[in-house]
């Protein structure tokens, strides 16, 4: 599936960062390898649904900059209160030559381990890898009926890629593994207040010493 995002050239003098974001446009740069950087804008409604669906590993197309540039999302600088987009850098990739991305895991399938009671700690939610920008899955799945007992854990290097993709994780890095359920210990009991017992037995002594003499 190919993405489409419309993009405009800011010129020096144009209107402002803030400016922009009120009117709804996202401020940006486009760089690369062979691509001089860039200061560009584009609309922010457009570029949050291409974010949604393409995420960061899947090739999009530039127009209104001469001639449609394939580019991939490299950072997204996000707003900490409305958690809108205030720049973007784009990467600007060139036909034949790999680049180093995350993707991110889905975990299919169900443990038997699981099933039984134990518990499934994921550890890792993406994998860097490396391919050709056409190459670039969205996604890579994880099968988790692999993980029949406890102690048993999937590795990078046993995860199984699409054809043309290489890791760039390292290998023995844990992406899932089972963990055995913590039995939940039982409160002690409250231990008696001896102290207590001692001085009402001291009393009522001094009270039948008293009732003697």
């Amino acid at each position: 599936m190919t993405f489409t995002l419309e993009a405009e050239v800011r010129k020096e003098g144009g209107p402002s960062a803030a400016a922009l974001r009120r009117a709804e446009h996202v401020p940006a740069v486009v760089y690369g390898k062979h691509k001089e950087p860039i200061s560009i804008s584009v609309p922010g409604r457009a570029f949050g649904k291409v974010l949604r669906e393409a995420g960061e590993s899947t090739v999009v197309n530039l127009t209104g900059l001469g001639e449609d540039l394939p580019v991939l999302i490299h950072e997204v600088d996000l707003d900490p209160v409305r958690h809108a987009p205030r720049h973007i850098d784009f990467y600007a990739i060139t036909k034949g030559e790999k680049v180093e991305v995350a993707v991110e895991l889905s975990f299919i399938g169900e443990s038997p381990a699981v099933k039984a009671g134990a518990n499934l700690v994921k550890v890792l939610h993406e994998l860097e890898i490396e391919a050709d920008p056409m190459n670039l899955p969205h996604e890579i799945e994880v099968d988790l009926a692999v993980l029949a007992a406890v102690g048993d854990q999937i590795l990078a290097k046993e995860v199984k890629l699409p054809s043309g993709v290489e890791l760039v994780t390292e290998p023995e890095e844990v992406v899932a593994l089972i963990q055995e359920v913590e039995a939940e210990e039982e409160a002690p009991a409250e231990a008696a207040d001896l102290s207590s017992i001692e001085v009402e037995k001291k009393g009522k002594e001094e009270s039948d010493e008293g009732q003697e003499a």
